[in-house]
């Protein structure tokens, strides 16, 4: 089979990589498709890969995975939605685009909502996978303990501390947490990790980089695989991130600040105050440790390493059952959008 690993966001590289691995082993063929924002971010420079949506055409996939939330409906193949996160509270989430032919969902929160609108659009199918963002959390969630080890001495502290908060302005906490995530600093036992989304606003970036250049134990990290920290920090700090989901099935407590989750199993706070308090509370007490067993039943129940595997095999239990279409079929509006985001050179007559 021809598979298509269709990004438009630097975040898909971390999604998509398992799959890749896994289409490796299989020996199936695959092409990664990048929008031009991705130029000089490809981390995979020497795997098959084209900015081009002509080759991409030629290419003739029979499933494009996007975890994004577009797809060229005029491309050969199942178009499959494998989603760029876990936050269910988040505008658009479970905003049914009509792009895609199947849904591959992470846990039964999930599954349960797109059955829903699948009732009602009648025009996908719902698989539950998990995510395969998150496989490492089943088949290595160790990797990187030597590397926490070193960076813990060389800072002498005793426990590090992931500040990763939203990137849009309406919710973000990073431009009212400066001063308390200083105060967090005082206390030399914790090092502070500062992981910011890609679309972080610059002028906020400059003030955190600028407060981790005046404090020894914080740490300013633009190396993109926040998976790589999540893993590595004991405690982690946000606002209404999909990464807190991420953080809270592996079992370790986190704080938010106004978060508008409908449904909040983590310690929340609605003031921009009392960081420090909060951290130690949640470090000595973890009040919230039966809570976030609900999260993890809900949200991503599969720890075997396994979602990217499930994720090939729905695609081809998909094919199996319904055959590769040629193209989707979109009302003309959406169409339009289409053809305006991702262009096609005009035919010669």
């Amino acid at each position: 089979m021809k598979f298509t690993l269709f990004c438009q966001n630097p975040y898909a590289f971390g999604i998509l990589k398992p799959i890749m691995q896994d289409l490796k082993e299989r020996g199936d063929e695959y092409l990664w498709f990048l929008t031009p924002n991705l130029s000089d971010k490809f981390p995979f420079e020497n795997e098959p890969h084209t900015f081009d949506v002509e080759e991409l055409t030629s290419f003739e996939s029979d499933a494009i995975l996007c975890p994004g939330n577009e797809v060229p409906h005029y491309l050969r193949g199942v178009k499959v939605q494998i989603f760029h996160g876990l936050a269910g509270e988040k505008k658009g989430h479970f905003k049914i685009r009509h792009y895609f032919d199947l849904y591959l969902t992470q846990g039964p929160y999930f599954t349960r909502r797109f059955n829903q609108l699948k009732l009602k659009h009648r025009n996908f199918e719902v698989i539950e996978t998990g995510w395969p963002k998150l496989d490492i959390y089943g088949k290595d969630a160790n990797k990187y303990e030597a590397e926490k080890k070193q960076l813990l001495e060389e800072h002498a502290a005793s426990k590090m501390v992931l500040y990763a908060p939203t990137f849009s302005p309406s919710l973000t906490s990073a431009p009212f947490l400066l001063k308390e995530i200083e105060k967090l600093a005082e206390n030399k036992e914790y090092l502070v990790v500062i992981k910011f989304h890609d679309l972080m606003a610059p002028e906020i970036i400059a003030q955190y980089k600028a407060l981790a250049a005046k404090k020894e134990n914080i740490v300013f990290e633009e190396e993109p695989n926040i998976v790589k920290f999540l893993l590595m920090a004991d405690i982690m700090i946000s606002d209404t991130s999909s990464v807190v989901y991420e953080f809270l099935l592996l079992d370790k407590p986190v704080i938010t600040y106004r978060n508008n989750s409908q449904e909040i199993l983590w310690d929340d706070q609605k003031e921009y105050s009392d960081l420090t308090e909060r951290v130690v509370a949640n470090l000595e007490k973890d009040e919230f440790r039966q809570k976030r067993k609900i999260v993890i039943a809900e949200y991503h129940p599969y720890n075997d390493g396994q979602s990217a595997r499930r994720m090939v095999e729905a695609v081809e239990q998909y094919i199996e059952e319904n055959g590769v279409p040629k193209r989707r079929k979109l009302p003309l509006l959406r169409r339009r959008k289409i053809n305006k985001m991702f262009k096609q050179k005009k035919k010669k007559v």
